[in-house]
């Protein structure tokens, strides 16, 4: 089995101790330093976990990004959300999670496919977390996909619909999906925010692990609406899997 690369580069004795994003910036804290200490790690926890009292959020331009997104608990007038999706082989099983947190109130969804891709689960995760808002209500939705934020931002999903969920140069992959995701975002005030991920962000990592528990699930359901590149023509009805989700109740 392929050793799996390591997400979070822990520095306990070097030039500047910390957790860093990539093996290049840990190679320049370490590199000729004498008795230096370090260790790569899949998990924040971990490689905090490793340094000890020491432990520091990770260090990098990403992580300083996603520090400066608020960690908010939400508001009864404004819900904030957090989605991710992850996928082994790309096609392959996939997943997603949603963090969805109204004041005092937190909920976490996830769910999973046999046969999918990281789009799919990324733009699942946000038509889940909607769906279980009613319409009508106010969120702002943090996702570390630019593939989802951009669309949702910059303009490029209005120009699809009005072409028949088409781009310019043919079909529009993952049409589907685009169109529950809209046609969600129409009946309640959407705020898209691009956060970087796996940059120390506690609800994107929880998300994150949502949805990596969830692809390595058993037994998951097949992703109907999924067609490979070369067969896309048309947009298919795809509804997220339902089974085991909370819908909040607003008091």
């Amino acid at each position: 089995m392929a050793r799996k690369k390591a997400r979070y580069h822990a520095v306990k004795v070097g030039r500047e101790p910390g957790i860093y994003l990539t093996w290049a910036e840990c190679q320049e804290q370490v590199t000729g330093f004498p008795g230096a200490a370090f260790k790569g790690f899949q998990t924040l926890t971990e490689a905090q976990s490793f340094l000890g009292d020491s432990a520091a959020t990770p260090k990098s331009a990403a992580a300083e990004a996603s520090a400066a997104v608020p960690d908010s608990e939400g508001s009864p007038d404004r819900v904030v959300v957090y989605t991710d999706g992850a996928c082994t082989g790309n096609p392959g099983p996939g997943g997603y999670g949603v963090v969805l947190k109204n004041g005092g109130k937190r909920t976490e969804l996830s769910g999973g496919f046999a046969r999918t891709t990281n789009n799919r689960m990324e733009l699942t995760a946000c038509i889940v977390a909607l769906q279980a808002l009613p319409a009508g209500c106010c969120a702002t939705l943090h996702s570390d996909s630019r593939y989802v934020a951009s669309a949702m931002t910059k303009g490029w999903v209005t120009g699809w619909r009005s072409r028949g969920w088409r781009r310019q140069e043919g079909p529009l992959a993952n049409a589907d999906l685009w169109q529950q995701l809209v046609a969600l975002c129409d009946t309640r005030e959407v705020a898209f925010e691009w956060v970087p991920g796996h940059a120390g962000n506690r609800e994107n990592e929880r998300c994150d692990e949502l949805a990596v528990e969830a692809a390595a699930g058993e037994d998951l359901p097949l992703d109907e609406g999924y067609q490979p590149p070369a067969t896309v023509e048309k947009p298919s009805k795809a509804v997220p899997q339902e089974s085991g989700q909370t819908v909040i109740t607003f008091e």
